[in-house]
């Protein structure tokens, strides 16, 4: 019999700031990585805002890409034609996003899961193929290049290194995940958590279901949107893969690893995946896809409901009073 422990909401909380003083550690521990540590950051907001529709709401959908890469590209392009302000790019991403997001969702809510899916790869390969298009704005199969974007607050411009990268991604990333915590936990995350659990005794109590889902189908999508935007600005590049059906399998693949309908899923799930993935390129450039697809297998298998799924069932809350 698996001994579970329990832990009192302060040791929680402790546990939380000790996750993001690791990853911000990380800074000074893995100086030769900081590239890949911002890109863990910005995946895991990624599956996080793909968290946020699919294991919160239960809007099932595999192209929340093409959202990433609309907020890749909005603020690849400002910065492309003389607006290469970092913290105004993002805005610029979430609220197209959002709209863009919201203008989707009245497709989007109102089908069947089937229909859900169908619509979501059709959106996303279609901004795919509008971006290949209009090469002579987006770069087409070549990607968005010419960004120049300004140093972080006036006064710390973007190195080789990473380290401005990694700092600007890191306190972006931290925001957002507070910013969506707080709306999970509102009472408009507890109406979301109770029409995934029973969409109808939801209607029958006279929640307005259909403007929820609305709602959090364009925030998980403004959040994708930031995330995309952070990609662009940090590597100052756009590629087209970035709003294509690849990527949102990617980031498919990190939440399920992770475990859907849990806070942490999406940043624990991007962490492991990506140190997974570059440490099997490094260590078989030639196969490692194979051993990526072995470790993908066997984590589902042996993790039920993902990382943060194991963790639960090993570790309980203890409620207070108690």
């Amino acid at each position: 019999m698996t001994k579970t422990l329990l832990l009192s909401p302060q040791r929680l909380r402790v546990a939380e700031v000790l996750f993001w003083t690791a990853l911000a550690g990380s800074f000074f521990l893995l100086p030769d990585h900081l590239t890949l540590m911002s890109q863990v950051l910005i995946f895991g907001l990624f599956a996080v805002s793909l968290d946020m529709a699919l294991g919160y709401a239960g809007i099932l959908t595999v192209g929340h890409a093409a959202f990433f890469g609309a907020g890749a590209y909005t603020a690849g392009l400002l910065a492309r034609h003389g607006w290469g302000e970092p913290f105004s790019g993002l805005l610029a991403a979430l609220l197209l996003c959002a709209a863009l997001g919201y203008a989707l969702s009245y497709l989007v809510v109102r089908g069947s899961d089937l229909a859900r899916l169908m619509i979501t790869i059709g959106v996303c390969v279609l901004l795919a193929e509008l971006v290949n298009r209009l090469s002579g704005v987006t770069g087409g199969t070549d990607g968005l290049q010419g960004m120049q974007v300004w140093p972080v607050l006036g006064l710390f411009e973007f190195d080789l290194f990473g380290r401005t990268a990694f700092g600007y991604a890191f306190v972006v990333v931290l925001a957002m995940f507070l910013l969506v915590r707080l709306v999970l936990r509102s009472p408009f995350g507890l109406a979301l958590r109770g029409i995934h659990d029973s969409r109808k005794r939801m209607l029958a109590v006279g929640s307005p279901v259909d403007a929820r889902l609305r709602m959090a189908y364009a925030f998980s999508a403004a959040v994708a949107g930031v995330a995309g935007a952070l990609l662009a600005q940090t590597t100052q590049f756009v590629g087209i893969e970035s709003i294509g059906f690849n990527r949102s399998a990617e980031v498919l693949i990190i939440l399920v690893l992770g475990g859907t309908g849990r806070l942490y899923g999406g940043m624990v799930g991007a962490i492991v995946y990506m140190l997974v993935h570059d440490w099997f390129a490094d260590m078989n450039p030639q196969y490692w896809m194979f051993w990526l697809g072995i470790f993908l297998i066997a984590a589902v298998m042996l993790g039920r409901g993902g990382i943060m799924g194991v963790l639960s069932r090993r570790v309980r809350v203890q409620e207070s009073g108690r």
